[in-house]
Parts: C-alpha cells; structure tokens; sequence
C-alpha cells in the first residue's frame, strides 16, 4: 500500500469469471468493510468508484433531523 495526502494506492486486482473482484485487506481496514456491508458501485467515462452505502444514510439521517 501506497499512502500520500490521504490518497492510497492499494495495488491491482483481477476480476474473476463471475465478475467478482477482491478489495485488498489493506483497503478494507483503511476504510472499515467488513463482510456484508453493502457498497455503492459509481462511474463515468473515465473510471470507477465504490463507497460503503452507510455514508450516504448518514447524510440523509442529517438532513431528516436525525442524529
């Protein structure tokens, strides 16, 4: 793992037949996923982003009035 200003390189990994990818352990702890978490898959035309979807409900919970 690579680190720089909070921007992390964390290596290659291949897709399998099933189109499953491996998120390399350095990058699970660095962002806290665990088994069963749910992910958000974004992109555009130049690439691909994932984000834990309880991101996005933490900001909903803010704009609700929530904790």
């Amino acid at each position: 793992m690579v680190e720089d200003n909070g921007k992390y390189i964390f290596g290659v990994v291949k897709m399998g037949e099933r189109g499953q990818i491996v998120i390399p352990k350095e990058a699970r702890e660095v962002y806290g996923i665990k088994a069963g978490d749910s992910l958000l898959v974004l992109g555009d035309s130049k690439g691909m982003a994932v984000l834990k979807t309880e991101i996005f409900q933490d900001k909903i919970d803010e704009m609700l009035g929530g904790n």
